[in-house]
């Protein structure tokens, strides 16, 4: 059932065209390789013609585990998932327990109150529609995304504006994560300029 619920979706957004094209995690003719490519490319444009490029690289905390059950169902709305589907999204993400269980020993269940399962069929596309429109929040940088491995970009001619622009898109960003509930991994963020 969640494979054909899964592909039912997938179809969906494709065909609708919803997808950001700037997001190269869990779909088709899409990889490390295509996001390696995109941004390189771009990068060596730019440097072609004597501009520097800006670069932050964002990663999430526990992305997968701190996503908002409410926060999603109303993104997949949003898209047009409505009726039966999304109740039956909604049941299929709440009411979940977790529990371990080591030899012969298993610990009290817990219920899970957030995040998407994880080795889920479904996992990794409601992540997709989850921070599908993180690129909206962008005025200055674009963006290359990999499932929850995001990085913003901008390029020009003085140093002083790329890090203008990279600030306040990461501004941008930090009031998206915010909304959205998500939390940036400050340790593994990192910036450069080339």
């Amino acid at each position: 059932m969640e494979k054909l619920i899964h592909n039912q979706i997938y179809e969906y957004l494709i065909k609708e065209n919803l997808l950001a094209n700037s997001q190269h995690g869990f779909w088709p003719n899409h990889s490390t390789l295509t996001a390696l490519l995109d941004i390189t490319n771009r990068w060596y444009q730019n440097m072609d013609i004597g501009q520097l490029n800006g670069v932050i690289f964002l990663d999430l905390k526990k992305a997968f585990d701190t996503v908002n059950h409410d926060i999603l169902l109303s993104k997949l709305a949003i898209y047009g998932i409505r009726g039966s589907a999304l109740r039956w999204l909604n049941s299929y993400l709440t009411g979940r327990i977790q529990y371990c269980q080591v030899n012969a020993h298993l610990s009290d269940p817990l219920c899970v109150t957030t995040g998407i399962p994880q080795g889920s069929a479904l996992g990794p596309l409601l992540f997709l529609i989850y921070i599908n429109d993180l690129p909206n929040c962008l005025e200055h940088t674009k963006v290359n995304m990999f499932a929850d491995d995001t990085q913003i970009e901008t390029a020009g001619y003085d140093v002083n504006t790329i890090a203008e622009e990279l600030n306040q898109d990461l501004e941008n960003v930090s009031v998206w994560l915010s909304a959205n509930k998500l939390t940036l991994n400050k340790t593994k963020t990192e910036y450069m300029i080339i």
